[in-house]
């Protein structure tokens, strides 16, 4: 049985959520420019972005391979009385759990680097090749750049609150490899508590993105660095967002 490394994070993974105007204007204007009408998230965790993209007016499939994620997902698409199928399917095994194929494909919030090395990047960016059709794209986005993994700073904090806080502890444990801590700290008067959820990553930066990606077969790259579509620059950039067409 796969361990589920969501199990004890994904009722906290959105504590900070708020839905991002900018994000938003993105996924508008990337899916009339390419015309995209089917899409599937195959890292979809609680089911965000899917909503984002009913609401643009596609036909969104989600999957998952956390069960836990997925659950919230429902939660959520039930609460937002949203009707989208969910699946629990593993993104580098994406032939075997569908058979029709998607205008888009998206891997969102850096779910990417969850893989443990290249040799198994290059399998997922292969998978997702496989369900796209002629001329579908691969969205993928993070917010680990070649600035922020030059600078490697130990300490990050990610948001605060009055009531919570969350803060990045990162182990750098090899070339591209690190170990994410996400503590969240609970500072409420009937509150006192650290939470802590741990998670192992391999890093695909800008070019090792690139590379696997032609390896995949995508016939054009596109790197941006910020969401209204700046380029992405190594040096200052601390957003990696690539979109990649079959």
């Amino acid at each position: 049985m796969t361990l589920d490394i969501y199990a004890d994070f994904a009722e906290r993974y959105e504590l900070f959520y708020k839905s991002d105007p900018n994000i938003e204007t993105f996924f508008a204007a990337l899916f009339a420019k390419y015309q995209i009408k089917t899409v599937l998230d195959c890292a979809c965790g609680t089911g965000r972005e899917l909503m984002l993209f009913d609401k643009l007016g596609c036909r969104a499939i989600g999957s998952d391979l956390s069960d836990a994620m997925l659950a919230q997902a429902r939660c959520n698409l039930t609460e937002a009385s949203v009707d989208i199928p969910l699946h629990k399917a593993d993104f580098r095994e994406l032939p075997q759990h569908f058979f029709q194929h998607f205008d888009a494909v998206v891997c969102w919030s850096a779910a990417i680097i969850h893989v443990p090395n290249d040799d198994e990047a290059l399998r997922a960016f292969r998978s997702m090749y496989s369900v796209l059709n002629a001329g579908g794209i691969l969205i993928l986005d993070q917010g680990i750049t070649d600035k922020r993994w030059n600078d490697k700073n130990r300490f990050v904090l990610n948001r605060s609150s009055a009531d919570i806080s969350r803060l990045y502890a990162i182990d750098y444990t090899g070339k591209r490899n690190c170990r994410y801590h996400v503590l969240d700290i609970f500072h409420q008067a009937d509150r006192k508590e650290l939470k802590v959820w741990s998670t192992d990553t391999h890093v695909l930066l800008k070019d090792d993105q690139e590379k696997l990606l032609k390896t995949a077969g995508f016939k054009s790259i596109d790197f941006f660095g910020t969401y209204d579509f700046g380029p992405y620059e190594k040096a200052t950039s601390l957003r990696l967002i690539a979109i990649a067409q079959k």
